[in-house]
Formats: C-alpha cells, sequence, structure tokens
C-alpha cells in the first residue's frame, strides 16, 4: 500500500519505519514560528521547563505582526521584550517595517520548501501547505516544548483528496476555490486531515492563490493542506532559497479517506456570511446588503495579486462616501512592489486608507475594528461573531475583486456590474 503526500512528509521526519492515520509520532520541525501574540507566552514556558536556549536558533523564525505596530503601552513592553528575547536567543526576528504577517513572509523569504515540517504558533500555518510543506498551527504552551525539543507529538492526518477540475471563470480566485470546498463539506467535515489539492485545476493555480486555498483548509478543520509541488512551485522558490528539496506527491495505491471533486466552471464569486466561513452563498445572492468597511490584506489574500485585482476595480473610481476602505500589504515585499507598479497610488486616489503590513484589523486588533451594528466585507480567513472587533457587527468574506467592488458600490455587488460601469 502506498502513502499519502502527508504520510510520506511525516514518515521522512520521524523515527518510524512505516506511519499510518491515527498513529503518533513525534516529528522533526524543519521550521518553528512563533509571533508577537504567542511568543512572549512561549518564552515564558521555556523558563518553567528550565529551558535556557532554543534547540537551534537557525531553524526558529519569530515575526512580530499581530501587535504590530503597537497600539498602546502594553503592546509596545512585549514587543520590545520579544525583541530583547530573540536577540538574546541569536534567533531571526522580522520586526515592523523589515518583514510584514508572519505566513506570507515565511513563503517569501524561502524559510518554507516542499517536503519540510513546520510549526507555527498560529492556526493558519496551514498556509505553508501551498509550496507543499507540511505546516500546521499549535498553541504557544506547545510551541514551547517545539522551540526547546525541535520536535512534536503529531496524529498522522487521514487525507481528503480535493480534486479541482476545469478553469475558473471571470472574477473567481483561489478563495471561491476554498469556499467551494467548505460549502461542500463543512467547517468541520476534514477535522483531524490533511486536505491534498490535485486536478488540472489545482496545477493552474499561481502560487498566490494556491496560498489562499491553503491558508483556509484549517477554516474546514484540516490540520493541512497541501499542493503537490510542481514547475510552479519551482519557478515561486527559484532564488528564494537554497534549502534542498524533491517534489512527492499521493502514490496512485495511497489510501485516502475520501475524495471531493469540484468542477470551476460551477463556482461563481462566493460569499461567506456572517458568522460562519462555512456561510457560503454566490455573490448574487448577497446583493444589496450596505458595507460599511472593506477590508483588503492579511495572510489570506494580501498578495500581489490581490492588489491588483482591488487596483481593477478602484482605478479610476472612488470609494462610496457611506464606507470606507483599507488596504493591507501582506508584507514589505508586496507593499514596495505594489507602489511600482502604481497600485498604492490609485488606492489613495479612490480614497482608501493604506495600511503598513499587519494583522491588526484581522483579529480586531486596531487599525480598523468595526463597531456595533457594522457590516464589513473582507478578504481574511474567519467572521466568526467578534472577530473584526464589536460582537454585534458582520463579517463577510469574499475575494479582493468582490471585496473592492463593494467598496465602490457601498454595498454588496457583483464585480461584473462595477467594471461594467465606465471609470471616471
Amino acid at each position: 500500500m502506498g502513502l499519502t503526500l502527508a504520510e510520506k512528509i511525516l514518515l521522512a521526519h520521524c523515527e518510524a519505519d512505516r506511519v499510518a492515520p491515527g498513529d503518533f509520532v513525534m516529528a522533526r520541525c524543519d521550521v518553528v514560528m512563533a509571533n508577537d501574540l504567542g511568543g512572549p507566552h512561549a518564552a515564558r514556558e521555556l523558563v518553567k521547563m528550565g529551558v535556557d536556549r532554543v534547540f537551534d536558533p537557525s531553524k526558529v523564525v519569530v515575526v512580530a505582526d499581530h501587535l504590530a505596530p503597537a497600539k498602546d503601552i502594553r503592546s509596545a513592553e512585549l514587543l520590545k521584550a520579544l525583541k530583547e528575547w530573540c536577540d538574546r536567543q541569536g534567533v531571526t526576528y522580522y520586526d515592523q517595517g523589515r518583514g510584514g504577517i508572519e505566513h506570507t513572509v515565511l513563503c517569501e523569504e524561502g524559510w518554507v520548501v516542499p517536503g519540510s515540517v513546520i510549526v507555527g504558533a498560529d492556526s493558519h500555518s496551514c498556509t505553508y501547505g501551498a509550496l507543499g510543506a507540511f505546516g500546521t498551527g499549535m498553541g504557544a504552551t506547545d510551541i514551547a516544548g517545539a522551540l526547546a525539543l525541535g520536535s512534536f507529538w503529531q496524529i498522522v492526518p487521514g487525507t481528503i483528496v480535493v480534486e479541482y477540475t476545469g478553469e475558473k471563470g471571470d472574477y473567481v480566485t483561489g478563495k471561491d476555490l476554498i469556499l467551494a470546498l467548505i460549502a461542500e463539506i463543512g467547517v468541520a467535515g476534514a477535522t483531524g486531515m490533511a486536505l491534498e489539492f490535485v486536478g488540472d485545476g489545482a496545477a493552474a493555480l499561481t502560487v498566490d492563490e494556491r496560498l489562499a486555498v491553503s491558508n483556509m483548509a484549517v477554516e474546514a478543520g484540516a490540520d493541512t493542506g497541501l499542493f503537490p509541488a510542481d514547475a510552479v512551485t519551482a519557478e515561486y522558490l527559484r532564488g528564494r532559497t537554497d534549502r534542498p528539496w524533491t517534489a512527492e506527491r499521493s502514490d496512485e495505491d495511497a489510501e485516502v479517506a475520501s475524495r471531493v471533486r469540484i468542477a470551476l466552471a460551477d463556482v461563481p464569486p462566493l460569499i461567506a456570511l456572517p458568522h460562519s466561513p462555512g456561510n457560503v452563498v454566490p455573490v448574487v445572492e448577497a446583493v444589496g446588503r450596505k458595507i460599511d468597511q472593506v477590508y483588503i490584506g492579511n495572510c489570506a489574500n494580501g498578495t500581489i495579486t490581490d492588489l491588483r485585482q482591488a487596483a481593477e476595480m478602484l482605478r479610476g473610481r472612488t470609494v462610496h462616501r457611506d464606507c470606507r476602505a483599507i488596504i493591507v500589504p501582506a508584507s514589505q515585499r508586496i507593499y514596495r512592489q505594489a507602489l511600482a507598479e502604481g497600485l498604492l497610488d490609485a488606492f489613495v486616489e479612490a480614497g482608501c486608507a493604506v495600511m503598513t503590513p499587519t494583522c491588526g484589523a484581522c483579529l480586531g486588533g486596531h487599525s480598523g475594528v468595526i463597531g456595533e451594528g457594522e457590516s464589513a466585507i473582507t478578504t481574511t480567513n474567519r467572521n466568526f461573531r467578534g472577530r473584526m472587533g464589536s460582537n454585534e457587527a458582520f463579517v463577510h468574506l469574499a475575494n479582493a475583486w468582490v471585496a473592492a467592488a463593494a467598496a465602490v458600490a457601498g454595498e454588496i455587488v457583483h464585480p461584473a456590474d462595477v467594471a461594467g460601469k465606465a471609470a471616471a
């Protein structure tokens, strides 16, 4: 019997001779990632454990993105203490202005390669599966254990194979592909599983689109969401890393838990209505809902691809007078590229606020919190009650075209309706 991609990666990172779904393994980490939210707690746990040094400073990355830029004195003190801890440990630290949002930064800076195992103190560490890595999120206490030992306990997941076939339609993106899957299997449909994305439709996706798909694997309950490495992956990694890697995929005779087939021609632009990523409907069924704030950014959809799509909607147009729009490039690299391409100028001219890379508004911490009774449409990955601010606010998830079109209209609208109207 053959092995799935997830099983192959874990087998290569443990001492077992064979693995199967449900087995407990002690998996070695190629990279351990912490951020400014869970990092300080992990550092305190290490002290309690009597551990003075992390297992290997060259394999530890810390990114300041949730609290940065500091919104208050407490945040500033936490960031200061975290920076000092990183300096003492000799680990890589991406400070504000030098990195961006953690998952984007790790991919851009070459920390992630196919076949690697990466644990992060953030549930969306499954994003690394876009590059064929086994990325998974853990709590700060478990991250402390990984920082000390360089390994962690992992239950070998079963695999759900998701086959995307055909070609995407107009205004359909990776965001819609993962929303379509969540609508199909539910927010708990992949609990304890690995999602593996295959088919000609998956292979045709750019890395930016794959990042969006893998990022929300956890919203279906999955441990990780994997794209087998291919020529698209290799081209993305060219010049970014000198880490060795090989392209692997599931064996044809591997046993999988289930298979899901999604024809892309049948997937329209989608939107997840409040208050669940699984509350998915076609955009046309949500047209007319008033929107107070548009947010385009975050680790799911703050790529240059997303910013180009948003600029296509906004260039020569104006954000509706009763709406506000916030644009957040996911990294400094993306920010500079958007600047060079004139995208930021188009956003500012349209009346958008352009922010430094940060997770602030996504988690309802700062830089764009929404108030009671307000409705937002966002390219982020979660729309739980209270996620972006007030418990009495409403968050809708959509792709960048749909979100930007809503900024122009002041309400949810199909992007084709905005694109069909001549820009000023």
